[in-house]
């Protein structure tokens, strides 16, 4: 499992010119599932994203996570996190799980960071969606289980 973590100030995602999710304050997350992940993939990258120290505290240091800042999360799922890019000039997806193995693997990922008191909103599993956020800092980080 790949997950690129952004800190935003805040995001939104549309699909067909309607918006489906949207946050203040949080992580934008986008989500991508390969073949071997399992439940045990999600748990530790779930576990990982809740608890990452990425926002400043009293003293301007990545102390917080966004569970001490009371941050949102906007999750996107994104196969193309598995493009592989070496050969060639168009991407190979062939690591990205399919659709019916990575969606349930995301809807999981989206209920264990609830299950942790987060309020998560979510795009639409394999639309075409458009993402607007502002990153704060900017501070990007790639988790990987």
């Amino acid at each position: 499992m790949r997950v690129v973590v952004q800190r935003s100030k805040e995001a939104s995602v549309t699909v067909g010119g309607e918006i489906v999710g949207q946050i203040e304050h949080g992580l934008v997350l986008l989500v991508g599932v390969t073949h071997t992940d399992t439940e045990k993939d999600v748990e530790f990258v779930a576990e990982k994203v809740a608890n990452l120290r990425i926002f400043e505290d009293a003293e301007e240091k990545m102390n917080l996570s966004v569970l001490d800042t009371g941050g949102q999360i906007l999750s996107i799922s994104q196969f193309t996190l598995y493009g592989d890019c070496r050969k060639g000039r168009r991407p190979n997806f062939m690591a990205a799980a399919r659709p019916e193995q990575a969606e349930p693997l995301y809807d999981l990922f989206n209920a264990k960071l609830r299950e942790k008191g987060l309020h998560v909103e979510t795009g639409r599993f394999g639309a075409m969606m458009d993402v607007r956020l502002l990153n704060h800092g900017p501070v990007t980080l790639i988790v990987e289980s």
